[in-house]
């Protein structure tokens, strides 16, 4: 195996947004089969370390592939695309606007212990999120638009967070 391969390679699989999330799960498990430490036990110390150095490389490179938004992250950095997170938080005016409504309805649900509201809410934003990686999918896999889906990764970095944070207002209404 080769450390410098990116995570795709790793997995012989084609560096694309829309992955066989099965393919990769076997893929995983094939690999950390072979490099697990457990199966270096009796090894010498430098194998020991080596399979433990692998077995982290391949359980990182998975956690990458099998999430979306990390999965676009690395693609558009394989790209040579920096999606400006920190520094960069300017975003149009019109998302900027509806993301202060999608949180005062959120804040409300919450401070008025609506938990029907914000199942609703959730199950809006999902819908809402699952549409928008399809749309990044045919920009990073057809388009190959990259300037786009750098924006559309940092659109979706915002609305992860927030159905994040619905998820924790229903928790805090379960307790």
């Amino acid at each position: 195996m080769d450390f410098k391969a990116d995570h795709f390679a790793l997995f012989g699989i084609k560096p694309v947004f829309r992955l066989d999330l099965s393919d990769l799960d076997s893929r995983y498990r094939d690999i950390q089969a072979q490099v697990h430490p457990d199966r270096f036990a009796h090894a010498g110390e430098a194998e020991r370390r080596l399979s433990m150095q692998w077995a982290t490389h391949a359980n990182e490179a998975y956690q990458t592939l099998k999430k979306p938004l990390e999965r676009a992250k690395y693609l558009l950095h394989l790209a040579g695309h920096d999606i400006q997170a920190e520094s960069n938080t300017a975003m149009p005016a019109d998302f900027l606007i509806e993301q202060m409504e999608w949180r005062e309805a959120v804040m409300d649900a919450r401070n008025g212990g609506d938990h029907h509201e914000l199942e609703h809410l959730h199950n809006r934003l999902r819908g809402d999120i699952r549409n928008r990686y399809d749309e990044l999918a045919q920009l990073l896999d057809e388009a190959v638009d990259h300037a786009q889906a750098v924006d559309r990764v940092r659109r979706l970095m915002f609305l992860e967070k927030l159905l994040y944070e619905i998820d924790d207002a229903l928790a805090s209404l379960e307790e």
